[in-house]
């Protein structure tokens, strides 16, 4: 004789609905910062670049990184991220160096011209969520700031996928 299935979680439809809701904000707000890191790179000259790519800076610019840190930063292959990498020096971003540790290593550095672009998406960025302080009351903000640092873990800004 079978027995009955375990009773499944009973969620209840308001608060799945809700948590639903919630998720896809926060996935929708994901989406407007990156687009808005963009369009105000391409509006300061950076339409190069994507957003892997400032993924890989944050990691290049920690210093002492090598295609290795910045394939497992991104949780890519190494041979993506070595392509990356390529890119990026090729477009004037990146510099490579001998590593004095490892011989078979190179050492990561950005350009002047990656710092820029790093300013540059700090700034993107600080544009994009003045818009959603714009959209808000003074009280709501804060309370979403600090909200947001509540629940957000700490750790290295690297892509989802």
């Amino acid at each position: 004789m079978l027995s009955d299935p375990a009773p499944c979680v009973n969620l209840d439809a308001m608060g799945a609905d809700q948590d639903w809701r919630t998720a896809t904000s926060v996935l929708r707000l994901a989406t407007q910062l990156v687009d808005g890191i963009q369009d105000g790179l391409a509006r300061r000259g950076f339409d190069d670049v994507r957003p892997a790519h400032g993924f890989a800076f944050v990691r290049i610019s920690s210093g002492d990184a090598t295609i290795a840190d910045v394939a497992k930063h991104l949780a890519v292959t190494k041979q993506a991220a070595s392509q990356l990498v390529t890119a990026l020096e090729s477009r004037g971003y990146v510099t490579r160096r001998e590593d004095p540790r490892d011989g078979r290593a190179q050492l990561l550095a950005l350009t002047a011209r990656g710092r820029a672009c790093t300013v540059g998406a700090e700034h993107a960025a600080a544009e994009t969520v003045a818009g959603w302080r714009e959209s808000l009351k003074p009280s709501q903000f804060a309370a979403l700031d600090k909200a947001l640092a509540v629940i957000a873990e700490p750790g290295a800004l690297r892509p989802a996928w």
